[in-house]
């Protein structure tokens, strides 16, 4: 199991998280627009390169964030996070959302990505955004 931090960001992603590529002298592991999506998303053109995902190591830790891809609601800075479990099977996931997610909001149900990840998203009942996945293997399907 990894535990991760998810930054959401209001447009700046790319600079911010090259910021801190300088500051922890890394590099991308990788980025991605939401232009780069094989699925379109329905947004103005001007968002569409924003950045859809991206990771930097820092240490042996894993930093991501995403532009919000969405001007119809608000940013709020100080809600911009969330925490990121990845688990080691869809048992596993299955289990964690469904106790992450109670008494909470389901923001993204459970399901396979187009990325490769059994994934899904919640706010709990605290308040905390959670980001649940499993990577997919060919003999998951």
């Amino acid at each position: 199991m990894t535990v991760s931090i998810y930054l959401t960001f209001d447009g700046n992603c790319r600079e911010a998280l090259s910021f801190y590529c300088k500051v922890f002298e890394t590099d991308f592991n990788m980025i991605s627009t939401f232009n780069d999506s094989p699925e379109p998303f329905d947004m103005p053109d001007e968002e569409k390169n924003q950045v859809m995902h991206a990771s930097l190591n820092i240490g042996n830790n894993v930093l991501m964030g995403s532009d919000q891809g969405d001007s119809s609601r608000a940013f709020i800075s100080g809600n911009n996070f969330h925490i990121s479990v990845d688990g080691e099977s869809r048992e596993q996931v299955d289990s964690w959302f469904g106790q992450l997610s109670e008494g909470g909001d389901v923001t993204m149900p459970l399901q396979e990505t187009f990325w490769g990840s059994y994934f899904g998203s919640c706010t709990d009942r605290f308040g905390i955004n959670w980001m649940v996945s499993h990577e997919v293997e060919q003999t998951d399907s």
